[in-house]
């Protein structure tokens, strides 16, 4: 497989070997065991245990985690597209994976002590935990810094009083990384907890009933009183939405590619359907009315990927990349969107039926727009980055 980057010094423009036979058997992977359940999953809504337990296997549920820490170890960029090919067999298993890799593993190895490392790293890395990342709450979505759930110090420790909204791998994560309110208001009050399923006091709603993702279980997370050490506090008080807003830059290079896996799956399926069924005595992709379609899919996904590509290899410099990463999630986002739309109207009626995949891939795709940032915030991160760069 050759990956297309954005030209650039230092930039290489094709994959190597070990990162084409990773790729590889991350693919062979997903459509051998992941893609097969992916509609039974959307109907039942059962969590993909066992997809995880393989994924664990391949290490890709501490993907990018040093292998000190029984991580991978894996660079960003290969890390995207096996984020890729899991999304492109259900992106259910896809949101859950880059939740893991993306928020809770790398804020506890960017900002943890030694011994919360020691305590979490290992066991989120072997897929014997999954993490959870608790931002989100029914009045503080997109205005991050409203946030209400309050930590009050008590003795040695802390007592979260509140809830949380819309927690990917709600009631099925073990380790929650947890934003609370713990001085005055505004983004400088609040800080970042680990708070553990099974604490007295936390509890969680029913998974909420979805347009898509039924796989990946969203719920509520109640904390009534629930008691953590000081030793949970990651980073220092009042650090906690420094900590979660710079971790989002890594989640959304991975919804980018959730996003670009859903899409390219639409075009597969599209343009095999197309290839197959004929109208008016002609196969469909004859009909330049499709064939334009398809074309116009290809060239959203391929574009797409390349500024997901290129803020994974600024990630691996050491580089800024949060400007690439919003418009990688904005345009990936955007292109799942239209491109599973399109593959419905390639399908015809057909593709409005659940028989046919195309249908649970448009509903899937709708809310790559809105978490980890909605398409507004987005084009908002993007703005004020390219002001601050033409205001000298």
């Amino acid at each position: 497989m050759t990956a297309t980057l954005t030209a650039e010094p230092g930039m290489a423009f094709a994959l190597s070997g070990d990162q084409r036979l990773i790729v590889q058997h991350v693919r062979e992977y997903a459509r051998a065991e992941i893609a097969p359940k992916a509609a039974e999953y959307d109907r039942s809504g059962e969590f993909p245990h066992e997809q995880l337990r393989g994924l664990a296997d391949l290490g890709l549920m501490g993907a990018t985690l040093p292998e000190a820490w029984d991580g991978a170890g894996l660079d960003s960029v290969t890390y995207a597209l096996c984020l890729e090919e899991i999304a492109a067999a259900d992106a259910s298993v896809a949101v859950i994976v880059s939740v893991q890799n993306g928020l809770p593993e790398q804020m506890i190895l960017r900002y943890g002590t030694d011994a919360q490392r020691e305590t979490y790293l290992r066991p989120l890395a072997r897929g014997e935990k999954i993490g959870a990342f608790c931002l989100t709450e029914s009045g503080a979505g997109s205005d991050a810094a409203s946030l209400r759930l309050k930590a009050e110090r008590d003795g040695d420790g802390w007592v979260l009083n509140g809830a949380k909204a819309w927690i990917t791998s709600g009631g099925q994560a073990q380790t929650y990384l947890v934003m609370a309110r713990t001085g005055g208001p505004g983004a400088r009050g609040v800080s970042c907890f680990i708070v553990e399923q099974g604490t007295p006091g936390l509890s969680f709603g029913r998974p909420e009933e979805k347009m898509g993702l039924h796989a990946a279980h969203t719920t509520t997370v109640t904390f009534d009183g629930v008691r953590v050490p000081a030793a949970n506090l990651v980073g220092e008080e009042g650090q906690g939405l420094v900590i979660a807003l710079a971790s989002l830059d890594a989640g959304r290079i991975g919804i980018a590619m959730q996003a670009l896996g859903i899409a390219r799956s639409a075009l597969e399926h599209a343009a095999r359907y197309a290839s197959e069924r004929e109208q008016f005595g002609k196969k469909l992709k004859e009909f330049e009315g499709v064939s334009f379609k398809v074309a116009r899919m290809a060239a959203r996904i391929e574009s797409a990927r390349l500024v997901a590509l290129k803020a994974a290899w600024l990630k691996d410099q050491g580089l800024p990349y949060g400007k690439e990463a919003s418009i990688a999630k904005l345009l990936a986002s955007e292109a799942a969107v239209d491109c599973t739309r399109d593959a419905i109207q390639i399908f015809g009626g057909n593709g409005y039926s659940r028989e046919y995949p195309v249908e649970r891939l448009y509903r899937d795709a709708k809310v790559t727009e809105i978490y980890e940032g909605t398409s507004e915030i987005q084009q908002l991160v993007i703005g004020r980055a390219v002001f601050a760069e033409y205001a000298e």
